[in-house]
């Protein structure tokens, strides 16, 4: 087998799979599955909004999945894990199935088609687009188109940042196809851009330090001095004087025997009255 028809064949194997899964696993709310081969078998991880559907009591029903898998598709060991496929509302394929499910029971098309953009716009996408096509309201089959946010239609990001979901509601009229295509919320797209305004350059005034003020120290208080202490330090204590030689000399020949001047007068007197 040439590489080309390879190719062909493991892509055509992939679309009957999904589309096993997807009339298998309808009511559990299937939202996609991703297939790889190793070299251990094929390896395929099932999303679903009720993982526990899935699986089935006591394993039976992804038993019966994995039987099918390699009877039918002929696929090498083939595995599955069952993942939750976290919010609804921003997996295409989910929103499908519930827009194809709503126009079953009875729903008119717009209503159910801007209901249905509403909440997925609510949950946070930056686009979506959702379109029905079939017999919606006459003989005549007519298309019906929904968008709201911003869509890429072309180009490697419409291939991988895109996320798309398809589903068929049958009536008694005929059959309607609902598509649905989804730009999450955490896509960064390449030709988004942003303009910032340059920071504003505060320009830097020196400032002189400025002195701070002395502050005293407190001393500690001193003992108290007594009166005498106090005296003394206020007053010194002036030394004697030397004395002359004059005054020396006239001190040295009055005797304690010899008798003051005062004595002298008093006696005088005396002598007189005898």
């Amino acid at each position: 087998m040439s590489v080309e028809k390879k190719f062909v064949a493991e892509g055509l194997s992939k679309a009957l799979v999904n589309e096993y899964l997807a009339e298998e696993l309808e009511r559990a709310g299937y939202g996609g599955m991703v297939m790889n081969r190793t070299p251990m078998g094929t390896q395929i991880t099932v999303y679903a909004e009720k993982p526990g559907m899935v699986i089935g009591k006591g394993g039976k029903l992804i038993r019966k999945i994995t039987r099918d898998l390699d009877r039918k598709f002929h696929l090498d060991n083939p595995q599955i894990d069952v993942q939750d496929v976290g919010r609804g509302d921003l997996n295409g394929r989910v929103v499908a199935n519930r827009l194809a499910s709503s126009l079953e029971r009875g729903w008119y098309f717009r209503k159910a088609g801007q209901s249905m953009m509403r909440r997925v716009m609510d949950a946070g996408a930056l686009g979506c687009e959702i379109v029905i096509s079939g017999k919606l309201t006459g003989p005549r089959s007519r298309t019906e188109k929904f968008i709201s946010g911003y869509i890429k239609h072309s180009g490697k990001p419409a291939i991988d940042l895109v996320d798309k979901g398809y589903s068929v509601a049958v009536k008694k009229l005929g059959v309607i196809g609902c598509q649905v295509r989804i730009i999450p919320p955490d896509v960064r797209l390449p030709d988004d851009f942003r303009i910032e305004k340059p920071p504003v350059v505060v320009p830097v005034v020196e400032t002189k330090p400025v002195a701070k003020p002395s502050v005293p120290v407190a001393t500690p208080a001193l003992e108290k001095k007594s009166d005498l202490d106090q005296l003394l330090e206020s007053e010194p204590v002036a030394a004697p004087s030397p004395l002359d030689e004059s005054s020396v000399k006239a001190n040295e020949g009055v005797t304690e025997d010899a008798p003051l001047a005062g004595e002298m007068a008093d006696s005088e007197p005396c002598a007189k009255e005898e």
